[in-house]
């Protein structure tokens, strides 16, 4: 086994080249990486969507595109090419695929690791029995146990698991998009800002816009009721914002604050001004994840689909800034209807005033 020093870290591959919110869940194995002596060299394997939140991401310090499944003979001649070019000493494959596990065999990458699924772990000599589809433990526990078992192969000690936020801004950052926010929508830095996100990108069951309408009418009263006057800013992905604008002239018309966060100049910038909320809800959806590694208080929607439950899609922000809301045992998993709204208003409205939360501003 090669012995790493400070001056021979270990050079390591990760490949988390999915949705958003799956890479988001990888940021604490990242960080749990970083976090080993001697300090790894981390490199990631990312689509070009995900590619501007990985250079931001403080956990990593090279970024590698990955064509895809349909890049052609050239393209993955060039990736191969890249990658026996990194001269890497581990590969771990968060989610697990032929494809990759074959680029990693054919770079090769001495150890490899993975979760022992599929006939994809066959390129693979190191394996971890997770059964993830029982749906036991938040994803991103299961990355930090793979992340955990390779420090462990490597023969490096795992390092305490790295605590919230996962993607740590300052002080000064925080104030910054918050003046950005302010300047883009026109609402003053004296009340709670509620941010709504109606859209899943496609990937995830969601609430409807009528429901997070009769959400957020009935979170407003709550709040001022107990004294509180909140904003909301509604935010939206690609192809989201009619149903946004929508939803956002809906709430006016009710008599709610509300404005349309207008597009970021890219997703780095959309996902940096979400530091900026006090509140974050959504479905269980990638800006959801996002605004959990910047450790902002979030109300998450979920079906009870064993595979996508609260406890599997579990946001990795502080259990204290965490609400999570998915259809009661004995409704259909994706009946979202099903979830009891004035139960979730309630919730939210009394996380918000509670003094744990209320101190959380930036």
């Amino acid at each position: 086994m090669t012995s790493f020093s400070d001056q021979r870290p270990p050079r390591l591959l990760v490949v988390r080249n999915d949705k958003l919110g799956d890479f988001m869940l990888a940021w604490p194995a990242l960080a749990a990486l970083k976090a080993a002596s001697p300090r790894p060299h981390v490199s990631v394997l990312v689509p070009s969507y995900t590619a501007p939140l990985a250079r931001a991401c403080p956990w990593i310090d090279e970024v590698i595109l990955d064509p895809g499944d349909n890049a052609g003979r050239e393209g993955r001649r060039e990736l191969l090419a890249e990658l026996k070019a990194g001269r890497f000493d581990a590969l771990l494959t968060l989610y697990s695929t032929p494809r990759v596990g074959w680029l990693g065999w054919r770079a090769g990458i001495p150890l490899r690791l993975a979760p022992a699924t599929k006939w994809a772990q066959l390129f693979y000599n190191r394996r971890v029995t997770q059964r993830r589809s029982r749906s036991e433990k938040p994803e991103y526990v299961y990355n930090l146990e793979l992340a955990e078992a390779l420090l462990e192969a490597l023969g490096i000690a795992v390092p305490t698991r790295p605590a919230p936020p996962c993607w740590p801004l300052d002080d000064g950052e925080h104030a910054r998009q918050r003046a950005l926010v302010a300047e883009a929508t026109g609402l003053g830095d004296d009340r709670p800002w509620l941010f709504l996100h109606p859209g899943s990108g496609g990937s995830a069951v969601n609430l409807t816009p009528e429901a997070y309408a009769r959400l957020a009418r009935d979170v407003d009263a709550r709040l001022h009721e107990a004294g509180k006057k909140p904003a909301w800013v509604i935010t939206a992905g690609p192809g989201e914002t009619d149903n946004a604008d929508a939803l956002c002239e809906t709430l006016r018309e009710a008599g709610l604050e509300a404005r349309r966060l207008p597009p970021s100049p890219g997703l780095e910038a959309f996902a940096r001004s979400l530091v900026a909320a006090d509140l974050f809800i959504a479905g269980s959806t990638g800006p959801l994840h996002v605004a959990a590694c910047l450790d902002r208080p979030t109300a998450g929607f979920y079906p009870a689909r064993r595979s996508a439950t609260p406890l599997r899609w579990q946001t990795c922000n502080a259990e204290a800034r965490r609400l999570a809301f998915c259809p009661p045992e004995d409704a259909h998993e994706a009946d979202m209807a099903a979830i009891d709204l004035a139960a979730a208003a309630e919730s939210i409205a009394a996380h918000l005033t509670s003094p744990s939360i209320s101190e959380t501003r930036p």
